[in-house]
């Protein structure tokens, strides 16, 4: 009896993993988001994309051309926060092969990829750059 037991409860945990949850989306724009109960506190998490830029490896143009590129990359940036597209963005501090982040609300890596073939940085091959989902509470603002 008791290995029945055993058999029933076994399956049944292997039903409940086999079914697919609801992915919920934001009205918004479109991103996957979830609940995750802490106590008395219910945090409402949602997947944001990721940029890393990276040094590519075409980065000898004389310095009037990479100033331009730089400006270019800069005006790219600031187009797709106006648009909505991206929440932050920033350079890293060091001078490591990892040159910055990117944080999109968009709903899927191919928006990524579409809006990243704009930037002249990328263009030139001055940066490579990789991407990411990650998984952010809702509404976290920096401070």
């Amino acid at each position: 009896m008791k290995y029945a037991f055993s058999v029933v409860a076994i399956l049944f945990v292997m039903q409940l993993l086999a079914q697919e949850k609801e992915v919920i989306t934001d009205p918004k724009d479109g991103c996957p988001i979830f609940e995750i109960p802490e106590g008395d506190t219910v945090w409402v998490m949602k997947q944001y994309m990721m940029v890393i830029y990276l040094r590519g490896q075409n980065r000898d143009q004389p310095k009037a051309e990479a100033d331009s590129i730089q400006a270019g990359h800069m005006a790219h940036i600031g187009r797709m926060a106006e648009e909505g597209y991206l929440s932050i963005a920033g350079p890293f501090g060091d001078d490591s092969n990892m040159r910055g982040i990117l944080i999109f609300q968009v709903p899927s890596e191919a928006k990524v990829r579409e809006l990243m073939q704009g930037d002249p940085a990328v263009i030139s091959g001055r940066l490579t750059y990789e991407v990411h989902p990650w998984w952010g509470a809702k509404g976290s603002v920096l401070k």
